[in-house]
């Protein structure tokens, strides 16, 4: 079993930065495609960013040129990298580890950004 624990949530200023960490225990979180997802009052979850096998990664729309999501060599985290935020990327964020169809999941991590 894989253990992930965000944080790094929290209230921020419309055009301000945050930065999201999730510490995974239990396994390398390296052997797994990593990603972030955001679920917003009243809405689906979807898709943030997401790192693959090596370096690749991919951005939803809404966040590309702004959040940069990286897993640093020698650490069992994964960060997401959030700058000039808007009131749209208000929600709770979740870090998922995927391999071979299975998933696993965080609680999340609430982020309000303010206008």
């Amino acid at each position: 079993q894989m253990r992930l624990v965000e944080s790094g949530g929290g209230l921020v200023l419309a055009g301000g930065p945050l930065r999201l960490s999730c510490a995974a225990s239990g396994r390398n979180l390296r052997n797994y495609a990593m990603g972030w997802f955001r679920q917003a009052p009243g809405k689906e979850r979807e898709f943030v960013a997401g790192v693959i096998a090596g370096a690749t990664t991919k951005y939803g729309d809404s966040v590309k040129g702004r959040f940069t999501i990286s897993r640093p060599s020698g650490k069992n985290t994964l960060y997401l990298k959030m700058n000039s935020v808007e009131p749209e990327h208000t929600g709770v964020y979740y870090c998922n580890a995927a391999i071979r169809g299975t998933n696993f999941w965080g609680k999340g991590t609430l982020v309000t950004v303010s206008s």
